[in-house]
């Protein structure tokens, strides 16, 4: 085991850039550590240098490792940015308060409860390919399609009117964008948390067929709070339209520029190809950036590094993605690669609730509008596609596309 990392060697800092041309991959310093120095010490916005843990297997241990802590509150917390340390509901917490929470909206995210929600997807989808289809050619497919269609799920499923649609994405985009300013970061917060405030308060007293009155009826019941309730639906609002949204936008981009993978995808009756697809497009994209955080409660031995209690771990779930050792030749986009157990979606008991939901919108997405417009096709340069560089959830900003 080794106990301290080598003085000699120099801290980079960390997020870093991708190759200029290469927006797909993460950046090559993030390779070279994995091959090289797989835990390893960053620099991160506060100066501080917590350990980057690159490789899959080394991850997944940290993950699910008893002695790491999520807890965002915490002094030592390696935060992403300035003006993050509120925890954002229950994944930015530890047990047993994340258990009891966590509980609260699980049997909403369930699998079996997910996949009967798939006939109202399948009708959002179809929906907004018929307005696609009757409107302009060319057109932006993220304004078109990829963000509204997880929105309008994802507020049915909520209770949240989507007519306040623009209200939501304006405050969440000024979340999860690097440059946003800590007052920024605290407006938007406040802004969202008082309107959904509103709504959860209406529901207590007036609830309807829908999650948010659900948890509604546990706070006469003294089982979570108004304040808790906000905090989720904060959560589950922000993480139920931007990461799926972004995840449409980008794998479709992804796609068009590897047609034969498209066709596989497109001309294939079945099902089970249009799931392992997306596997392999989280797998391939993983679009949450600025690497998963943690905290040593305890001393523990990572990748044969020493890390001891009180230091902050950052986990770049990207190039845990790209592990040879995991997924041979994990550069090449392989739709028929067995891939489920990727990291998109984290690992342990902080593995994202909603990824039932992201699966199956995204299944649905992959099997109806290829076939729909089956010669769709990027309807200006790849350079000119503008790329997420500034945010912690990768995507492009516009998608043009003809057809």
């Amino acid at each position: 085991m080794t106990s301290t990392a080598d003085p000699s060697q120099q801290v980079p800092d960390y997020p870093m850039p991708r190759a200029a041309g290469c927006p797909f991959d993460p950046p090559p310093p993030l390779r070279e550590l994995q091959r090289d120095r797989p835990v390893s010490r960053v620099r991160i916005w506060d100066g501080s240098t917590p350990w980057l843990v690159t490789r899959h297997a080394d991850q997944r241990a940290v993950l699910r490792d008893p002695r790491v802590s999520a807890d965002m509150t915490h002094p030592d917390y390696p935060g992403q940015a300035p003006g993050r340390g509120k925890s954002l509901s229950f994944i930015g917490m530890d047990d047993p308060e994340h258990a009891r929470l966590r509980r609260m909206v699980g049997s909403a995210f369930a699998i079996k409860n997910v996949e009967a929600m798939r006939p109202a997807v399948q009708r959002v989808v179809d929906g907004l390919l018929d307005e696609l289809a009757a409107g302009p050619n060319p057109v932006d497919l993220v304004r078109a399609f990829a963000l509204p269609m997880p929105s309008l799920v994802i507020c049915d499923l909520l209770g949240v009117p989507y007519d306040d649609h623009d209200f939501f994405q304006d405050n969440t985009r000024v979340l999860i964008n690097r440059g946003s300013t800590p007052d920024e970061r605290t407006a938007a917060m406040g802004n969202l948390g008082r309107y959904l405030r509103g709504l959860v308060e209406a529901k207590v007293d007036h609830p309807r067929d829908d999650l948010l009155s659900a948890l509604g009826k546990r706070v006469p019941a003294g089982e979570l709070s108004v304040d808790e309730v906000t905090d989720m639906a904060v959560l589950l609002l922000i993480a139920g339209h931007e990461t799926t949204a972004n995840m449409i936008g980008l794998s479709t981009l992804l796609l068009l520029r590897n047609p034969g993978q498209l066709a596989l995808l497109r001309d294939s009756d079945d099902p089970g190809v249009a799931r392992r697809a997306v596997d392999e497009m989280l797998r391939y994209l993983t679009i949450t950036h600025g690497g998963r955080r943690r905290l040593a409660l305890a001393d523990l031995e990572v990748g044969g590094q020493l890390i001891k209690a009180g230091e902050g771990i950052v986990l770049p779930n990207e190039i845990g993605n790209r592990d040879p050792e995991a997924f041979p030749d994990p550069d090449r986009v392989d739709i028929t690669r067995p891939a489920r157990h990727h990291l998109a979606f984290g690992f342990g008991v902080h593995q994202c609730l909603g990824q039932p939901l992201a699966r199956l919108e995204l299944e649905v997405v992959y099997r109806s509008l290829f076939r729909r417009f089956p010669t769709l096709a990027l309807a200006a340069d790849f350079d000119e596609v503008p790329f997420k560089h500034d945010g912690f959830v990768y995507g492009v900003y516009e998608l043009p596309v003809t057809w």
